[in-house]
């Protein structure tokens, strides 16, 4: 397993990967990026260009954790979606490639910037297998009596190897 992130320079993080791990990475990154495409946009130019939306909530139950409502209105919480969800996209575009860019095997240090797109990627991939899984509180637990034979197991060892690696994360930047 990787020693994950320490403290770098000018408020900066080293992070250090085995081969193994950087594939694994980068392959959970991947799939966000497929996930959250460009979403839909209106057939109006002007809105499409401003990328105003169809103001739909999701109903993938990912897409759903991913983009929550706003409010608990449907109507406002639509109108709210519309002009915002195209930027949330980009935003989590934008931070998972991040991490596909600079992920690296061995040492790589991160700049500051780049080491926030990490944190809210890892988060978001954190999110999307915990939905995948139904993961609950006792996560930790689950995965300690679970059997390495368990069909599950692969998957909650990544999910909790991402905890490990967002908690490496924050106490590096903090």
């Amino acid at each position: 397993m990787s020693s994950g992130f320490s403290q770098g320079k000018n408020g900066g993080v080293v992070a250090e990967f085995e081969a193994a791990e950087v594939s694994l990475l980068r392959s959970l990154v991947s799939m966000m990026l497929g996930l959250v495409s460009p979403g839909e946009t209106s057939d109006d130019p002007l809105e499409r260009a401003l990328g105003i939306g169809a103001g739909e909530a999701p109903s993938d139950p990912v897409l759903a954790r991913l983009f929550p409502s706003a409010y608990e209105d449907d109507k406002e919480a639509a109108e709210f979606r519309r002009y915002t969800e195209a930027t949330l996209r980009d935003g989590k575009r934008a931070d998972a490639q991040a991490v596909f860019d600079t992920a690296r095997s061995g040492r790589a240090e991160l700049t500051a910037e780049q080491a926030q797109a990490w944190l809210r990627a890892l988060n978001d991939l954190r999110l999307t297998l915990g939905t995948k899984l139904e993961v609950t509180e006792e996560v930790h637990e689950e995965i300690a009596m679970m059997s390495e034979d368990d069909p599950r197991y692969p998957a909650y060892v990544t999910y909790d190897w991402l905890t490990y690696l967002q908690d490496s994360l924050v106490r590096a930047l903090w």
